[in-house]
């Protein structure tokens, strides 16, 4: 089993910026690929940014140039740099994990972009 624990959510105006942060623990076995995604109320869940075990990263068309996803040295956590955040970002997001083909999911945290 992989465990995946988010932090960093909350509400910000648009405009500005948050960093959300996943740690990953448990059965890893690197490389392994980990991501973020996201869900609004009504909405299916979309990717927003993923990097691979093979090193791709992918953005969503709608963050590209706003977000920037990274993983520390050890692969084992992955941060989203969220900037210029806009009202439609708001949803919650969850962090997923893929390791030797199975997915895991964070419970997911909240970011609310409101004035």
């Amino acid at each position: 089993q992989v465990q995946l624990v988010e932090s960093g959510g909350g509400l910000v105006q648009p405009g500005g910026s948050l960093r959300l942060s996943c740690a990953a623990s448990g059965s890893i076995f690197s490389p392994f690929g980990m991501g973020w995604y996201r869900q609004a109320p009504g909405k299916e869940r979309e990717l927003v940014a993923y990097n691979s075990s093979g090193g791709r990263t992918t953005y969503a068309d709608s963050v590209k140039g706003r977000f920037t996803i990274s993983r520390d040295n050890a692969g084992n956590t992955v941060d989203l740099q969220m900037n210029s955040l806009k009202p439609e970002d708001t949803a919650v997001y969850y962090c997923k994990a893929v390791v030797k083909l199975y997915q895991y999911w964070g419970r997911g945290t909240q970011v609310t972009v409101s004035s």
